[in-house]
């Protein structure tokens, strides 16, 4: 199984990036599919969560602004982020869990930076 996540860089306040996640060793349609994150000297921590076949849940901190969405076609998670925050700067990781089974995979993260 692998969950390769992509999309981060350095970003002035304000500014947007997309982070990308692809999975692959999966049947990616039936994972619940996670974004988390985790700041330096800070617990991870939920960022969006996109069910199978149910409804979105966001971080408060992030709601309208960040946008989880899935491409079952293309086995692929994304996480569309606006008006980024020097708050929001943190390691980003994509998750997908699969509670039938207990399956519960992680990515390796991909470094968001949000500075002027």
């Amino acid at each position: 199984v692998q969950l390769q996540a992509s999309g981060g860089g350095l970003v002035q306040p304000g500014g947007s990036l997309r982070l990308s996640c692809a999975a692959s060793g999966i049947i990616f349609s039936r994972y619940t599919m996670g974004w988390y994150r985790q700041a330096p000297g800070k617990q991870r921590e939920l960022v969006a969560v996109m069910p199978s076949g149910g409804s979105t849940n966001y971080a408060n901190s992030v709601k309208g602004r960040f946008t989880i969405s899935r491409d079952n076609a293309k086995n692929t998670l994304y996480l569309q982020m606006n008006s980024l925050k020097p708050e929001d700067t943190a390691v980003y990781y994509c998750n997908a869990v699969f509670r039938a089974t207990g399956s519960d995979y992680w990515g390796q993260g991909t470094l968001v930076t949000v500075s002027s």
